[in-house]
């Protein structure tokens, strides 16, 4: 549904986006990473139709921007960072308007707005004025107008900035519902939400791709591999020298009475640790496999291209 290849974006000397490329399928929920100034903002852009690529090309639901503009918009539902308001207009009348900026025909408006406001559980302030409602509801208004027309493809730019936990939670589960029905790009700094909403990830710094993939396969390809955590009844000395010595072993930590055992690379890390407890006599009181953090994955993959730069 999204396709970008060898993306560039030049505002004079400027190069904020330098020759990217990946592609979202559809139906997929997929992060879009980078740390500020990278250029997640300008290639949402792109893909929305507000700004032409200096080069390289994009395609929106087989579309191209530049030569079918209008279809290319009618496919996307557009959640900028800072959403325009109009904060004297009423939720209703807001959709409306953008309603009509989107060229829908006049009997589908109504069913239309209904049903956003139905989708972002609006209703019941559909008549208030934008400016009266609290910043989750005002988020809810942007989620409603990108949703409007039906759009088989969102884009939404920081969808939950300046929300409390509660309201980042209700904005997180509107996006979940979205799964499978439409086929998101979603960018956030709260990298516990991407990684609860979102099948993979695309990283970007200093504007050009450092990663793509889920947050396991980001990690080997960094060349770390799986992680256990175990706790073992038996001497801390020599259980810690028998895991370090294994094969396939990058490292042993002690944290809090267990310990904590990376690979090096692919692995059967959690086989290979149980039959060394169990070769050196002692008894495993505790092993389990460790999930990849998302946000360590983002930080190494950041602070290696900027080593690289």
């Amino acid at each position: 549904m999204i396709e970008v290849r060898d993306l560039t974006k030049r505002f004079g000397a400027f190069e904020a986006v330098g020759g990217i490329s990946f592609a979202v399928a559809e139906g997929e929920i997929v992060g879009f990473l980078g740390p500020n100034g990278a250029g997640k903002t300008t290639t949402m852009r792109i893909l929305a139709g507000i700004f032409p690529p200096t080069s390289g090309s994009v395609r929106i639901a087989g579309h191209d921007p530049l030569r079918e503009p209008l279809a290319c918009r009618r496919a996307v539902g557009f959640f900028p960072e800072h959403a325009p308001y109009y904060p004297e207009l009423t939720v209703r009348e807001y959709l409306g308007f953008v309603a009509r900026l989107k060229r829908l025909p006049r009997p589908r408006r109504a069913p239309a707005i209904a049903q956003a406001l139905d989708d972002c559980g609006l209703t019941d302030v559909a008549l208030r004025r934008v400016g009266t409602l609290s910043k989750g509801y005002r988020q809810r208004v942007g989620l409603a107008q990108a949703l409007l027309g039906d759009p088989p493809i969102l884009i939404l730019d920081e969808p939950t900035i300046g929300l409390d936990p509660a309201q980042v939670v209700e904005i997180r589960d509107l996006v979940r519902g979205l799964r499978g029905t439409r086929t998101v790009l979603f960018s956030s700094h709260i990298l516990s939400e991407v990684e609860a909403l979102c099948q993979r990830v695309v990283v970007i710094a200093q504007g050009t791709l450092v990663g793509e993939g889920t947050p396991a396969e980001l990690n080997q390809r960094l060349g770390r591999g799986a992680r256990v955590r175990v706790r073992v009844d038996g001497p801390a000395a020599d259980v810690r020298a028998a895991l370090q010595a294994l094969p396939g072993v990058a490292g042993v930590v002690a944290d809090a009475g267990t310990f904590v055992v990376e690979a090096a690379g692919d692995v059967d890390l959690a086989r290979v640790v149980g039959e060394a407890i169990v070769r050196g006599g002692w008894a495993i009181l505790e092993l389990k496999q460790e999930s990849v953090a998302l946000e360590d994955v983002f930080l190494r993959l950041v602070r290696r291209e900027r080593g690289a730069g």
